[in-house]
């Protein structure tokens, strides 16, 4: 190699020296100009994931305290430390296990309670266990079809065939109560 050859790579290679140098003064003059919000930034960051992550934690422990106090009262229903555990860490699973044992229980005050639920499934279906319980007949949106079998055989009970058939055309062919709205649609035949 020659001189004049050494001498080029020994040019490119302070010019790219300088090229890095000059780099890094233009990115310590950014840092001095920007230094408070680019630290604010960064812990504005840390801030909000570790308050994410410390919240999902929290919010974890309170599940798990909530169902094992779900897998206590399974065992023992009568247990009141568990039930306010409970209450207090998933109030829509209280609401829904307590909907549970009023409907196993058939106890009418307690479905009532639950009738202005702010959960509006738990409403409905409290309104419709209500009034099985109260042989009444009601609307439900979850229960639709059976609600209409309800009122069927509440009709048929009553000895008013014709609104009991009436009742039972609501139903369609493909409905799960089908079958249960063919028998009683058999019952109200004259014959019967």
């Amino acid at each position: 190699m020659s001189i004049k050859d050494e001498l080029n790579l020994v040019k490119e290679e302070l010019s790219s020296d300088e090229k890095i140098l000059e780099s890094a003064f233009k990115l310590e003059r950014v840092y001095k100009k920007y230094k408070f919000l680019i630290w604010g930034v960064v812990i504005g960051l840390v801030l909000f994931f570790g308050g994410r992550a410390a919240w999902g934690a929290y919010q974890q422990s309170k599940r798990l305290a909530a169902n094992d106090a779900l897998l206590t009262l399974m065992k023992d229903p009568a247990n009141s430390a568990a039930l306010d555990k409970l209450k207090t860490n998933n109030p829509a699973l209280f609401d829904l296990y307590t909907l549970s044992t009023a409907m196993k229980k058939g106890s009418v005050d307690t479905l009532k309670g639950l009738e202005s639920n702010s959960d509006a499934m738990i409403a409905d279906l409290a309104r419709y266990h209500a009034a099985v319980w109260q042989e009444k007949t009601t609307d439900s949106t979850y229960y639709h079809d059976m609600s209409v079998i309800e009122e069927a055989y509440l009709a048929l009970k009553a000895g008013d065939k014709a609104a009991a058939r009436s009742k039972l055309a609501l139903l369609d062919e493909n409905s799960p109560v089908a079958k249960i709205a063919q028998l009683l649609r058999h019952y109200t035949l004259e014959g019967n």
